[in-house]
């Protein structure tokens, strides 16, 4: 490996928790009612720690998770050797960015991001390294000109990456958000990528800060377009029972959240992701021409919204 492409992990976590505080301060600002707590955390035996930020109980948003962490350990989980073997008998430092914002106002879709850095390491050999990430809407009630504006921001923080670029990052996104034994998207999809390395530290992590950077571009603006809309006490009903489509995928199925509890990490900074109020309804109907089966037929179907 050449000097110039030795991982440079001070820069990535700098990177990371100037992330996390941008991020905080525009949905913060743009709630204009409540304010982040910061929960900062240490893992045992110096084992890292992080920086949990929470807003609760807005004027937009019911749960805003906003999540930065820095793990290391001298033992990998089973989830991440399995298919690793080169992992095994390696230390490793895990560190990310990972957030989920809730709306009270189920015309504002959920929404997801995440970004971050693994390195396992031996003594006298190369380093294993690789960034992942991407950023993915859950909306309850359809709007054309949101999913466009949100796969828009997607491909232009792709686009200086390669024209294949965002298709190949949206289409895993489809692939990954998938809830299996629903045969149900978790939502509209966006990017998700894993494993990159591939173009050498500089290239890779340059393409992790543009997903990153472009996360509250694609997000805000649908913000700001939908928080006035009225609603009614059957739509809130049906977003409370969405949200349980979240909390399926993120148990279930989410890598991040089988790494954090596999690795003894921190249980509520992992589960802050989870909605703060949702409702399991046994075999709820789908009225016929509804907007609720739109979004199940049309909304919820992998597209090409660019």
């Amino acid at each position: 490996m050449s000097t110039a492409d030795i991982p440079d992990i001070d820069a990535v976590k700098a990177y990371l928790i100037a992330l996390q505080q941008s991020i905080c301060s525009a949905l913060a600002t743009e709630d204009g009612k409540a304010e982040f707590i910061t929960d900062e955390w240490k893992r045992e035996n110096g084992a890292g720690g992080g920086i949990t930020r929470v807003l609760s109980d807005g004027e937009l948003f019911e749960q805003a998770g906003v999540n930065f962490s820095h793990v290391s350990g001298g033992k990998l989980p089973a989830s991440a050797t399995a298919h690793r073997p080169e992992l095994v008998g390696r230390e490793f430092q895990a560190m990310g960015v990972s957030l989920v914002i809730h709306p009270k106002n189920p015309k504002i879709p959920t929404s997801h991001a995440n970004v971050r850095f693994f390195i396992a390491t031996k003594e006298n050999e190369d380093p294993v390294w690789w960034f992942g990430g991407g950023f993915d809407l859950t909306p309850y009630y359809g709007f054309d000109e949101d999913c466009i504006h949100w796969h828009d921001v997607a491909k232009k923080a792709c686009d200086p990456f390669g024209e294949n670029t965002y298709k190949k990052y949206k289409t895993w996104c489809d692939e990954y958000f998938y809830i299996k034994h629903r045969d149900e998207q978790r939502g509209i999809g966006g990017l998700f990528f894993d494993d990159l390395n591939e173009e050498g530290f500089t290239k890779s992590f340059a393409f992790m800060q543009s997903v990153g950077d472009h996360y509250i571009d694609a997000y805000l603006p649908i913000v700001q377009r939908r928080k006035n809309e009225t609603y009614t006490d059957e739509q809130r009903e049906f977003q409370l029972y969405r949200r349980g489509r979240y909390v399926e995928f993120n148990l279930v199925y989410d890598r991040g959240t089988l790494f954090g509890l596999q690795t003894g990490g921190r249980t509520e900074s992992i589960l802050m992701s989870l909605p703060p109020v949702v409702h399991f309804e046994y075999n709820r109907p789908v009225p016929e021409n509804s907007a609720e089966e739109k979004l199940y037929n049309y909304y919820l179907k992998p597209k090409d919204w660019v």
